[in-house]
């Protein structure tokens, strides 16, 4: 039998993200229960589409679905601590066994160590270096998935409100949308794979015109 594992945090309100659920119609009005939401769709466990970072990129509803499925690995980077970056040196070490045209998925278990519900999980988190996405570029990975916030200017942004970024310092952006290389952000439980090689799922929503939406992100094990 083949086991499924949840890789997707769960969708609630939060101090970043907007999330919030609106009742249309409740069982007192109606038969059903009918709600609406808002959401940010670079929230919680979701995918981006080339047109979140490049301006003539291909929206959500035009991306193949290829991309967002297939073979895949866990590189575990557990070692890492707070504001400690995943280099070329981590992958060489700890990625010997990725194969051109893999799902590559970074284990930090940054969720475990730190609430994605509290300011510190973007305070603290690892991040990715330049030199370790371009290691991954030659290793010519289809898809690139984290469950830490990737790139470091992000605390910067968050807590600096002065804070004027460049486009290079978004670097996951930078380097992997250029390199047709798709990510998917803030992934969760990559420590319950338990088999080398397994099936990753992440299908987006097909709204057209959009630069990301959210994933249900799933790990299947034969």
């Amino acid at each position: 039998m083949k086991r499924v594992i949840d890789l997707t945090l769960t969708i609630r309100e939060h101090w970043r993200w907007l999330a919030k659920l609106h009742p249309i119609c409740t069982f007192d009005d109606y038969h059903f229960l009918i709600q609406s939401i808002e959401l940010n769709l670079h929230g919680f466990t979701h995918v981006d589409a080339p047109l979140h970072f490049l301006p003539d990129g291909l929206p959500m509803e035009k991306v193949p679905l290829e991309q967002f499925m297939g073979e895949a690995v866990v590189v575990d980077l557990s070692h890492l601590g707070e504001s400690e970056g995943v280099t070329a040196d981590d992958l060489e070490t700890k990625g010997q066994h990725i194969k051109g045209g893999d799902i590559v998925l970074l284990r930090t278990d940054w969720p475990l160590k730190c609430d994605y519900m509290s300011r510190d999980f973007w305070a603290k988190s690892p991040y990715t270096t330049r030199e370790a996405c371009e290691w991954l570029v030659r290793r010519r990975v289809k898809t690139v998935g984290y469950d830490y916030p990737p790139d470091y200017v992000l605390r910067q942004r968050l807590f600096d409100p002065q804070y004027k970024d460049k486009p290079e310092e978004n670097t996951t952006h930078h380097v992997f949308f250029k390199a047709g290389i798709t990510v998917v952000e803030y992934l969760c439980n990559l420590h319950l794979i338990a088999q080398p090689r397994f099936q990753f799922i992440a299908l987006p929503l097909c709204i057209e015109g959009a630069g990301g939406s959210p994933a249900r992100a799933i790990a299947i094990e034969a």
